[in-house]
């Protein structure tokens, strides 16, 4: 009697992941720069992040004056970042979110503003506001690291001087036949559950060329400080891992806008 052999099984065999990833693999990632910024457009910059099945799209306007003079700080700009969903985006739960009252989209939109906030050299545009805005388009797991690394590339985009990028990625932990091993770049299913067990999952952001952590969250419990420091430090390669994508579309970017404006002086001059 033969018995059917499903291919998570070959995977597992293979030790690789239910993608077809090796542990320490990123998912496929795709950068637009400057999707919705043009000369007639009100957006400053923007940027469009594929992490996987995970897509996010953030804009930049500013910096502009604040609403209300009391938003006003006198030394620096302040950032105003709001995470949106679209309705189609979740995998499982189809219902609008409100970003004003929604506590993960608050959670969200607060941890994204603090790890910009360090890398935004704000004290140049004093008085001033920054908005950003994250809309995620569909969610595959890594929302939150899909909408930094988005808003990031949309700042640069926009022309806000920065430090240096703000990189984030995810990394789990799982134990499965009394072996532990680490995941980076988790998907939504991994995220829900690794080996039958609840994921360990933590985020991480990070400048990555000067190697300094800006943001960690962890809702679980891992079992020992040495666990947690080699997901720690997955979660760091990974950020490192989409720095190198994410340079190369600033660079491609950058050369494009350089070639345009080459072109248009060319016609310029030949019909002055």
């Amino acid at each position: 009697m033969s018995a059917s052999i499903r291919r998570t099984d070959i995977l597992a065999l293979a030790n690789l992941r239910d993608d077809g990833r090796k542990p320490h693999d990123i998912r496929q990632l795709r950068i637009q720069m400057g999707p919705l910024s043009g000369d007639g457009s009100s957006v400053g910059g923007s940027a469009l992040i594929e992490m996987g099945l995970t897509v996010a799209l953030a804009t930049v306007r500013g910096p502009v004056e604040c609403l209300r003079r009391s938003d006003e700080l006198p030394d620096k700009a302040i950032l105003q970042v709001t995470v949106m969903t679209a309705p189609f985006s979740p995998a499982m739960d189809r219902r609008t979110a409100n970003p004003h009252n929604d506590r993960r989209l608050i959670e969200s939109s607060n941890m994204i503003r603090q790890a910009l906030e360090a890398s935004v050299m704000l004290h140049l545009y004093p008085r001033a506001r920054i908005e950003i805005n994250v809309m995620i388009l569909a969610d595959d797991g890594g929302r939150l690291c899909a909408a930094t690394n988005a808003a990031s590339l949309a700042l640069i985009d926009a022309g806000i001087p920065m430090k240096d990028f703000v990189c984030a990625c995810t990394a789990g932990y799982a134990t499965s036949l009394d072996m532990e091993k680490t995941l980076v770049d988790l998907n939504y299913r991994e995220e829900s559950s690794m080996a039958g067990q609840p994921a360990v999952q933590l985020t991480a952001a990070m400048m990555p060329q000067r190697n300094t952590l800006v943001l960690s969250q962890c809702e679980a419990r891992l079992p020992s400080f040495d666990a947690m420091e080699r997901v720690l430090e997955t979660a760091m390669d990974g950020c490192q891992a989409i720095f190198k994508t994410m340079q190369a579309a600033v660079r491609e970017r950058t050369l494009s806008l350089y070639t345009m404006r080459n072109k248009k002086a060319a016609v310029t001059l030949t019909y002055s």
